[in-house]
């Protein structure tokens, strides 16, 4: 049976989405809402907590985004998960990130995106200022990586450099001043340059995300 992945246009499942497309990974991409009603029961049976991505294989199901990835790499055979004297320096940069870059982003992405597109109450101009002084202290740190390089491990596009990236596609929302720091703002580009990267949702069915409220409204 051909393995599914449960996806949507929210940052994780966006970011399995755009590995898989890129990859050209065997399997079928299914837009999913597990938190509707009419649907958390089935999805409950595959991931407790309703999160996606969740990839379903050989009636096993393995969620997370970067476990997702590694195996998406390994049904390729590809080296976008690095394996080898590579792989300390790629899980390094997707640690780091998760901790520092990616986690300041996602708190502006919240504050900025997430609460006005869903009813959760007004921005937190405090929690906003926090996430700002999180990325530049990141944003310098991996400005000073990439410069002088394309990648952030080796000559190709690995999974660290989309785990860095996940919530960079939101940046029209977050409004994120990458400008100031010309190497990632480079490296941002590059990934852009990537079909499947730029629109991992070309010709699938993707319901749009809510619109993000004015603030003022």
């Amino acid at each position: 049976m051909e393995p599914v992945l449960y996806y949507s246009r929210n940052p994780n499942p966006r970011l399995a989405a755009a590995v898989a497309r890129h990859l050209g990974a065997p399997v079928r991409l299914v837009w999913a809402a597990p938190f509707h009603p009419d649907h958390s029961e089935f999805f409950r049976k595959l991931n407790p907590s309703l999160r996606i991505p969740i990839l379903v294989e050989n009636g096993q199901s393995l969620w997370e985004a970067d476990a997702i990835a590694c195996r998406l790499s390994q049904m390729v055979g590809s080296d976008f998960w690095r394996m080898g004297a590579a792989m300390p320096e790629m899980i390094r940069w997707i640690s780091w990130g998760k901790e520092n870059f990616v986690r300041a982003c996602d708190m502006v992405s919240y504050e900025r995106g997430t609460r006005l597109r869903y009813d959760q109450g007004p921005t937190d101009p405090a929690m906003v200022a926090e996430g700002l002084a999180r990325f530049h202290e990141a944003a310098a740190q991996l400005d000073g990586h990439l410069a002088g390089r394309d990648w952030l491990v080796g000559d190709s596009p690995s999974h660290a450099d989309f785990r860095m990236a996940t919530f960079l596609p939101f940046n029209d929302v977050m409004k994120l001043p990458l400008e100031e720091y010309p190497a990632v703002a480079a490296w941002e580009r590059r990934l852009r340059g990537l079909p499947f990267w730029d629109d991992p949702f070309e010709g699938l069915d993707a319901p749009a995300l809510p619109p993000v409220r004015d603030p003022q409204g």
